[in-house]
């Protein structure tokens, strides 16, 4: 059995499941909480919309078809409602070409009922450690968001000129300041950045999507 176990210091993950089935809900309950993990169930979308979500790496077991909103197309709307979770798919009325397209559209797996506890484990495993990923990433770039803020608009500036390939003196002359004044600009944009390199600045300013 895979236990997916949050590393020292870390929220424990945690599954959310849906599924408009008692009998399937309560089992799934029952498996996950052996296997260590919190367990959230809701018997819709519009339910689990409700529930206030905490802070921890999670994973979404979702069943394809509810009354209501279906799981498919809840998944197709959950950038809409900022959600990012991996989704796993468990049906018992799926076919090859809704799996398909489920996992074109970026689902982790998708499980035709009865399925074998140790796949849907798996599945959850791996959408865990997606979303430990995922959450590792905005961290990251929340960070450089905070060290972008720290620059003035003369650095900015600046950056925009590195990030196009100019040089100093090319740079200066667009700003109409002096070269030692991009130089000096610069060598702050580096520090604040924590770049090392000029290559570093530009992957950095990539990763922030500014421009």
């Amino acid at each position: 059995m895979v236990r997916s176990t949050p590393p020292e210091g870390a929220p424990a993950p945690i599954v959310y499941v849906v599924d408009d089935d008692h009998s399937v809900r309560a089992a799934l309950e029952d498996l996950l909480a052996s296997m260590g993990m919190q367990v959230r169930a809701f018997d819709s979308v519009a339910a689990f919309l409700q529930h206030p979500r905490a802070d921890a790496p999670a994973c979404l077991v979702l069943d394809v078809r509810m009354p209501g909103q279906s799981g498919l197309e809840f998944h197709r709307q959950m950038a809409s409602h900022g959600l990012h979770l991996p989704v796993v798919f468990i049906t018992g009325h799926g076919d090859i070409a809704m799996g398909v397209a489920a996992m074109k559209e970026g689902a982790i797996e998708f499980l035709t009922k009865p399925f074998r506890d140790q796949e849907l484990l798996d599945a959850i495993h791996l959408g865990i450690e997606r979303d430990r990923e995922r959450r590792r990433d905005d961290a990251a770039v929340d960070v450089l968001r905070q060290r972008w803020a720290s620059l003035n608009d003369g650095e900015r500036d600046v950056v925009g000129g590195v990030v196009r390939g100019r040089l100093n003196k090319q740079i200066a002359a667009e700003l109409g300041v002096s070269e030692i004044t991009v130089k000096v600009r610069r060598a702050n944009v580096m520090r604040k950045m924590q770049a090392r390199t000029l290559v570093d600045l530009v992957r950095l300013y990539d990763r922030l999507g500014i421009g």
